[in-house]
């Protein structure tokens, strides 16, 4: 592939990214909202998250297997229109078990993010790929940005359930906008897969969870995000009680968050993993992380709480991107979508139990329970990282 062949496929397979993490972030902040509108409590709020989360566990090892079998293309293809097609029935769900279970089968077409990240690094040299990595995540948080501020100006929660129609609609269109992307620019990136090698599953799994650096990366991911993903969930009702926002602000919050992410995730992260390497920039990461969690859970208003806001979403920009680019570099090319597809399913197991504990945290102790929870948590995810330095010297 040429240098500007590689250029396009790039600029291609952000636009997609965008779309379709954009239609994603215009769910996220009105999701809370959304199940109140069918009277559920705290926990039955965080199932909304964890029936995706479960969802997500079981499409992510499935969908980056078969892209490195079949290809990407055609993964992608099918998976993001049928995200398209669930968010569509969420909008007219009559029930919120309906909603469950739809939220579940939208987690298991939405699971494809290994294989974006496997197409991202099939046109990557291995020593651009933390750069690269970096620049795929200021494409998700433009994503965010712009998601959550639309979701946030369209809903009208008064209204019900039906208040929240229109901006689902609106993230289904996004998603078929996405597929239609991948349909007419996308061409496919996968390289040859040799004929003769097709592992057992469990010989994958030992290979992964033996690799000294692929398995603490995952358990970095795991440990991070059973937190993060609490206080995701929780964050709307969190904010209703302390500050009494609703979805308009969090919109407006999430979108100058993201827009901090996308530079800070396209310009800084490569910058500091070619300066110091990706395990170390990883560490700082985490810190900064640890020290925003602990600002907002503390934060005597909403102004210094949307600065440890600010803190978390800088530190995820310089952190996950190099999760990614250590995996990709410690695992075989043959197997990219595969080794990611692990780390994947791992974060979306800890999405499942995080906000479930994030429920019972905000409902039996206190609303600001699950930031506590989430700082304690950054301490072993920082042993691990240490532990990634120490065994990829040449890496990190």
């Amino acid at each position: 592939m040429t240098l500007a062949e590689e250029r396009r496929a790039l600029v291609v397979l952000l636009g997609v990214i965008y779309l379709m993490i954009a239609g994603f972030g215009l769910v996220i902040p009105l999701l809370p909202f959304f199940a109140k509108a069918f009277h559920a409590d705290a926990g039955e709020v965080t199932l909304m998250f964890s029936a995706f989360s479960l969802g997500q566990f079981i499409g992510e090892p499935f969908w980056g297997k078969l892209s490195d079998r079949i290809g990407r293309r055609p993964v992608l293809i099918g998976t993001i229109a049928m995200v398209g097609v669930s968010y569509a029935a969420l909008a007219f769900a009559p029930s919120i078990w309906a909603a469950f279970a739809i939220r579940f089968l939208n987690g298991i077409f939405a699971g494809n993010i290994s294989t974006l990240q496997g197409a991202l690094a099939d046109i990557t040299p291995p020593e651009r790929r933390a750069q690269r990595m970096g620049i795929m995540g200021a494409a998700f948080s433009a994503g965010f940005t712009t998601g959550p501020a639309i979701g946030g100006l369209l809903a009208q929660p008064a209204k019900g359930a039906l208040g929240f129609q229109l901006p689902l609609l609106v993230a289904a269109g996004f998603a078929f906008a996405s597929a239609l992307a991948v349909v007419l620019f996308v061409r496919e990136s996968r390289p040859e897969r040799p004929a003769h090698f097709s592992p057992v599953r469990t010989a994958r799994l030992r290979e992964g969870f033996g690799h000294p650096v692929i398995s603490r990366v995952v358990m970095i991911s795991f440990i991070v995000v059973v937190g993060f993903a609490g206080i995701e969930a929780t964050y709307g009702l969190w904010t209703q009680t302390r500050f009494g926002w609703g979805p308009r602000q969090i919109g407006l919050a999430f979108m100058v968050i993201g827009v901090l992410g996308a530079v800070c995730q396209g310009w800084l992260c490569g910058r500091l993993a070619r300066t110091y390497g990706e395990a170390r920039t990883l560490t700082g990461g985490l810190v900064m992380m640890g020290l925003g969690i602990a600002i907002q859970g503390l934060s005597p208003n909403w102004m210094v709480a949307i600065l440890g806001f600010a803190f978390v979403c800088i530190g995820q920009s310089i952190c996950f991107p190099n999760v990614s680019a250590l995996i990709s570099r410690a695992a075989p090319p043959d197997r990219q979508g595969e080794m990611l597809g692990l780390n994947m399913s791992g974060m979306a197991l800890a999405r499942i139990g995080g906000p479930i504990m994030a429920g019972q945290l905000f409902a039996l102790i206190q609303p600001g329970a699950p930031f506590a929870f989430s700082a304690v948590l950054i301490l072993p995810a920082l042993w691990f990282a240490w532990s990634v330095i120490q065994r990829t010297p040449r890496l990190a």
